[in-house]
């Protein structure tokens, strides 16, 4: 379940033993990741788990402590950024707002003293792959926060860079434009085959974007692997509750293919552990079906029902734990239903030391009671 399931293609970034650490506090820990040729990779993670680092490693912003860092097969680590075949797009688009569009897409050729025929024709040819052939006049300043964004990324693709980063370029924009762009990078990446490192904390736009997703917590990497598998597939309790909502209780693996949690014993699909080794077991919202009392595997009471649009998010409790389910289904409050799970919806994980912080619904009431006293206490 750990295996490493990613994209085929010559690797074209390998991280070796990277560590980094600012102030004696350890940021990095033992990175090693390939990046293949014409990838489109998220490096996903919280705020502090060393996504962003590994980013500006990559880019020769940042000096690691120790390991290193190939580019088809040459060593780079003491190459500055201007020599690595590297662009980047940071948060904040640093365009130039006393340059026109066509200026500060044309810049970096600008600088290598292109000829003026050869700038215009990549110009031009860059506003029609981030669609906005006809703006090469207008001033920065009457951009919206997409259009700004699309300026950032022609002006970085112009110079032809073997791999594009990007931190968290969509952070600032609002809903509706951030899910446009997101189909937008994903378009212009596979227009042109430049190998895109994406940094997000957000776990939709990584699901959708990417060929590859590294998650990313407390300066390791804890999966790597496919949207697919590491959603359906989660190798520990963190990857499971970042990516998703997730139900993780408490589990017994009795032999293979068979796994007792909530006081009752369950047919899954997983093998290969140790005879009643104790496991974490995800089973996600969704995968759960509402039965009949008299037919289900487990009961419990309805504690929250929260209509969601095109289904219901309810709570329900099962032996003093809070599971989560996500269905078409309407129940009540104080209701009391049975529930089934398949055992393809079954996923059984190692032990790891993320084991017990997640999982139990009730835990978000009480975290919400904490934040509403601080905010309350600030008042005063």
């Amino acid at each position: 379940m750990n295996e490493k399931d990613v994209k085929e293609g010559n690797v074209i970034i390998k991280l070796q033993d990277i560590t980094k650490s600012f102030d004696g506090e350890p940021v990095l820990q033992g990175i090693n990741l390939e990046i293949h040729d014409n990838e489109f990779i998220t490096l996903l993670g919280p705020s502090g788990c060393g996504k962003t680092t590994t980013l500006r490693i990559i880019g020769g912003f940042e000096t690691p402590d120790s390991g290193s860092i190939y580019f088809d097969g040459r060593e780079i680590s003491d190459i500055p950024p201007y020599k690595r075949q590297v662009n980047t797009v940071f948060q904040r688009y640093a365009l130039f707002p006393h340059l026109n569009v066509f200026e500060n897409i044309a810049f970096g050729l600008r600088i290598k003293k292109v000829p003026d025929p050869q700038i215009r024709e990549k110009v031009k040819q860059m506003l029609i792959l981030v669609n906005l052939k006809g703006f090469e006049k207008r001033n920065i300043s009457t951009l919206s926060g997409g259009q700004q964004q699309r300026v950032a990324i022609a002006r970085a693709l112009i110079n032809e860079p073997r791999v594009l980063l990007l931190d968290e370029p969509l952070a600032a924009l609002d809903l509706k434009l951030r899910k446009d762009m997101q189909n937008e990078l994903k378009n212009i990446q596979q227009k042109t085959g430049i190998t895109f490192i994406f940094v997000t904390h957000d776990q939709e736009e990584a699901l959708s974007m990417s060929d590859t997703i590294v998650v990313m917590a407390n300066g390791s990497i804890q999966q790597i692997g496919t949207p697919e598998k590491i959603y359906n597939e989660p190798t520990n309790a963190f990857v499971a509750d970042f990516i998703g909502e997730s139900n993780i209780v408490n589990g017994i693996m009795i032999r293979d293919y068979e796994v007792s949690f909530a006081k009752q014993t369950f047919v899954c699909e997983d093998f290969g552990f140790a005879p009643n080794e104790p496991v974490d077991v995800v089973v996600r919202p969704e995968d759960i079906d509402i039965v009949p009392v008299g037919e289900s595997m487990l009961t419990g009471e309805v504690t929250s029902v929260t209509f969601k649009g095109d289904y219901y998010e309810i709570i329900v409790d099962i032996d003093n734990f809070k599971w989560m389910i996500e269905t078409t289904d309407k129940v009540s409050v104080g209701q009391t239903i049975g529930i089934s799970i398949d055992p393809n919806e079954i996923q059984v994980m190692k032990k790891s030391e993320f084991s017990g912080m997640f999982g139990d619904y009730s835990s978000f009431s009480d975290e919400l009671d904490r934040l509403s006293d601080m905010t309350e206490g600030a008042k005063e």
